[in-house]
């Protein structure tokens, strides 16, 4: 199916209150995000997404698998109350004020080149509450 198909169903069941427009399809196809979409109340899976960003203001209250993305950075205060999953990507730095639950995995990225304080500093005022996970 075409996407400006999609787009329009999604649109209309949306006027109607019926239904939201997945959170993953609006990113992927550049779609106008609302302050509604970004505060997920579960699990965020992108995991072999192409997604090479996430909007400011993202707040997932279960874990955000990124692994295997096209993700290159994330958004300053990003707040994961469960785990967040970012191995295989292409992340460097973490940003400040990022807010993780539980724990964060960063297997096969460059971040595994730094000690557990170095990322503590990088994220100030920000904290990880579980390991952090090479």
């Amino acid at each position: 199916m075409e996407n400006s198909t999609l787009k329009n169903i999604f649109e209309f069941l949306e006027d109607e209150g019926e239904h939201r427009a997945p959170f993953k399809w609006k990113l992927e196809n550049n779609i106008p995000l609302s302050k509604e979409d970004l505060n997920v109340k579960g699990d965020l899976y992108l995991r072999d997404s192409k997604i090479t960003s996430l909007p400011e203001g993202l707040k997932v209250r279960g874990n955000l698998n990124l692994g295997f993305s096209k993700i290159t950075s994330l958004p300053e205060g990003l707040n994961v109350r469960g785990d967040l999953d970012i191995y295989w990507t292409d992340i460097t730095s973490l940003p400040k004020g990022l807010k993780i639950g539980g724990k964060l995995y960063i297997r096969e990225t460059e971040l595994t080149k730094l000690s557990d304080d170095e990322l503590m500093e990088m994220i100030k005022p920000g904290f990880i509450d579980g390991d952090i996970m090479r």
